[in-house]
């Protein structure tokens, strides 16, 4: 087997693996990602890895989806980003649908538990990964500094908006505060097209974001198109695209407020991408007939334009990178992540999951495991959810 394809091999499989055990959301999946590709296979350094989280967030789509992509691209070129792809979100996808036609066969106490069980993981995992990343991209007082006050400006700032306000302030920071010279080596994003493949790229974009106008109402292509102006609309995680999906699909009538909240119910119970909810809302488009090829398609709308806008930037914002000046500035953002995933360890994830001293209990377990002794996040979860289910016998 030559390089390139033992690459796209490693690549399909440990998405794959990643794509059944990603539990807990966006954030946790930044966690799982993190731990996976830059402490155990060493494929980025975590410089290289907060600048892509930096660059995932600015962009409208799933970021963590857009992290996994770039990745996925990185490591072995297109094919190993379409690798990485479809092997994150498959899973989920099919699970999704699968888990939506069964769920009536689950007694409602077995399915809450079940749900619980399942948001404590993301706890132990991301405080794992804010602890390690903090030691490593905050080193001195000034970027400490900068991860405060960005952890303090999304807590107290509620808006969409906070995280570019957030990546400011990480920039300014790293102007004033933070030390550095040229770009080096455990920084570089070993990008392998040129802006002008991106500008094509952009013009591709902006021809798919017509789509919904050029085609005829209550059609697939306007239905699709109508998906992908979605997913080039989404700030702030995955969680934002229901209102947007909701006053698409739903109102256009292209399927029921009932089925599209019932779906989005069953996605939260699965690993992977919460944009694979698109495949539950695909197959339904149709009608009652289940349709396996307007779910792939569904998917690909939802995802492409996220996708798309990764590849255009990537090359601007490697160039960014390769003068000293920048190079301050990235440090300075670098931090601001650290922040920003502290910030989301305390809300949404610690404040949802963590509702009785139960639960504090079974998640400082799973840390200790997981920090201490290494245990995997697969086994974290089952942790997690069989103690769920023995608490709840007792109490």
């Amino acid at each position: 087997m030559s390089g390139l394809h033992k690459r796209y091999t490693d690549v399909f499989k440990t998405f794959l693996t990643l794509g059944l055990t990603s539990f807990g959301g966006p954030v946790a999946h930044i966690a799982y990602f993190r731990k996976c590709f830059v402490e155990e296979k060493n494929w980025l350094t975590d410089t290289q890895f907060s600048q892509l989280l930096a660059l995932c967030h600015l962009l409208p789509g799933p970021s963590s989806s857009q992290l996994g992509f770039a990745i996925g691209l990185l490591r072995a070129n297109g094919i190993g980003a379409l690798l990485a792809f479809i092997a994150f979100t498959l899973p989920s996808a099919l699970f999704l649908i699968i888990f939506a036609y069964s769920l009536d066969t689950f007694s409602a106490d077995i399915s809450k538990k079940l749900v619980h069980g399942l948001s404590l993981i993301a706890v132990p995992v991301v405080l794992d990964a804010v602890i390690k990343m903090a030691r490593q991209l905050t080193p001195d007082w000034q970027r400490l500094t900068i991860a405060v006050l960005s952890l303090s400006a999304i807590l107290f700032i509620n808006s969409t908006y906070v995280i570019f306000f957030v990546i400011i302030i990480g920039a300014i920071g790293g102007l004033f505060l933070s030390t550095g010279n040229a770009h080096s080596k455990s920084s570089f994003l070993p990008v392998s097209y040129s802006w002008k493949t991106a500008l094509l790229l952009f013009i591709l974009f902006l021809i798919f974001l017509l789509l919904p106008l050029l085609s005829t109402n209550h059609s697939q292509a306007h239905f699709l198109g109508l998906l992908y102006q979605a997913g080039a609309s989404v700030f702030g995680g995955g969680h934002v695209v229901l209102p947007i999906l909701e006053s698409s699909v739903v109102n256009e009538g292209y399927i029921s407020n009932d089925v599209f909240l019932s779906g989005y119910g069953a996605a939260q119970l699965v690993p992977g991408p919460l944009f694979s909810f698109a495949a539950f809302i695909g197959a339904y488009a149709d009608g009652s007939e289940i349709s396996i090829v307007m779910a792939l398609l569904s998917l690909i709308a939802l995802f492409l334009p996220g996708f798309l806008l990764l590849l255009i930037a990537l090359p601007f914002w490697q160039t960014l990178h390769s003068t000293p000046l920048a190079s301050r500035l990235v440090q300075g953002i670098n931090a601001a992540m650290v922040g920003l995933l502290a910030a989301a360890l305390y809300h949404p994830i610690a404040t949802h999951a963590l509702i009785s001293i139960q639960d504090v209990i079974i998640v400082s377990s799973a840390f200790i495991l997981l920090y201490r002794f290494k245990w995997s996040p697969l086994l974290i979860a089952l942790w997690c959810i069989s103690l769920t289910f023995i608490v709840g016998v007792f109490f």
